[in-house]
């Protein structure tokens, strides 16, 4: 008899999908969804501190829980899988949920970064386009400077001016061992900027004045690797200890004794703020930078360079320059020309970005550090 035929019970083909047994998800018993939870309940919280993938937040009482800058809890947290590969860094405003008391042995998650009023940033060099996030948050960077051992690197501190400008993030200049080398200058490169100048001596920190200029900000400390900078943060902030380190004899180069970006707490007479320590740094690369934003930050000269013609580079050689014709004319006297020649400086460091090359042979950009910033 065939296997096909009437005198069968039933058909092998005749069946409905009651029949079909579905394979069990291997991964759980629960499908997959694109749903993500709103985390209603999350709390606010700043970060002060990250290491190797774990995250110090400072997270307010509740009464104040609409301002992380009212803190009173240190909670310890990581980051959720929802957020990618969106960098967390230090001054950053986060939701968290999970364990937020703050306990030994408990670990919160972020699971959102707020929308950030400022960036600092840095690439790896000058011709990376790819960013790296160094603070978030911050509305002042204080640009820290020895007038010597190791000696003043003009076009560092450029560079930090820069990004500052960049970032929208008001520049401060604080020359240290002022008691070493007299700082006049170096510091004539800069009369023509709108930024305000500290002098400090080894033996005679300016606390005051740095107490009134920093309370009430978020203020980052950037520098090179041996200009005091971590003995600064160590007058502003009593208790901070951060390391300090020395200066080569032979090289004149500082040694990294801060290995990570930590958010200190300012308390003065004066007001309360933040002070952002990070670690010193040989090179600082602008491959993000758009130049656009430096001639905004000098809002008189951007006024004059709407009258140049298109494409103008505003720079020494440009021919029809309204800002140089002027600035020849005499219409914006000393005070302007030095703006303009400090403006030029900086698009002539933009400009040259590309074709600088790192050599040790150049005293003012070293080669980078492998520091983490």
């Amino acid at each position: 008899m065939s296997w096909w035929s009437d005198d069968t019970e039933s058909d092998p083909f005749d069946y409905d999908d009651s029949e079909i047994r579905e394979r069990p998800n291997r991964h759980g018993s629960r499908p997959r969804t694109k749903n993500r939870p709103e985390h209603a309940d999350a709390v606010t919280g700043m970060i002060i501190a990250v290491d190797r993938g774990r995250f110090t937040v400072l997270v307010p009482a509740p009464r104040h829980d609409t301002d992380p800058d009212v803190g009173t809890t240190i909670v310890t947290a990581s980051r959720a899988r929802e957020l990618g590969k969106k960098a967390v860094v230090n001054g950053d405003r986060v939701d968290l949920v999970g364990d937020v008391t703050g306990e030994p042995g408990t670990l919160a998650r972020i699971v959102r970064v707020q929308e950030r009023s400022t960036i600092l940033r840095r690439s790896a060099d000058d011709t990376d386009a790819v960013e790296r996030v160094i603070v978030a948050n911050a509305d002042q960077l204080l640009i820290v400077v020895a007038a010597a051992n190791p000696e003043p690197r003009l076009r560092l501190v450029d560079r930090y001016l820069v990004a500052a400008f960049d970032a929208g993030i008001k520049p401060i200049l604080c020359i240290t061992k002022t008691d070493v080398a007299d700082p006049t200058e170096f510091l004539s490169n800069f009369a023509g900027l709108d930024v305000p100048v500290f002098l400090s001596a080894t033996d005679n920190v300016p606390l005051d004045a740095l107490q009134r200029a920093l309370a009430g900000h978020s203020t980052v400390a950037v520098g090179h690797s041996g200009v005091g900078k971590s003995t600064l943060v160590n007058v502003l902030v009593p208790g901070a200890h951060r390391a300090i380190g020395h200066v080569n004899l032979v090289t004149g180069r500082g040694r990294h004794t801060s290995s990570s970006t930590v958010t200190l707490k300012l308390e003065s007479p004066y007001g309360s703020g933040w002070v952002i320590d990070t670690p010193g740094v040989r090179s600082f690369g602008l491959g993000h930078v758009n130049p656009e934003n430096i001639l905004g930050s000098f809002s008189d000269l951007a006024v004059l360079a709407e009258k140049c013609p298109r494409g103008c580079t505003h720079l020494p050689d440009s021919p029809d320059c309204a800002m140089i014709e002027a600035v020849e004319a005499g219409a914006l006297g000393a005070a302007g020309a030095g703006r303009l020649d400090s403006l030029q400086r900086l698009l002539t460091t933009f400009a040259d970005k590309g074709s600088h090359t790192v050599s040790r042979s150049d005293p003012d950009q070293r080669p980078t550090d492998q520091a983490t910033v």
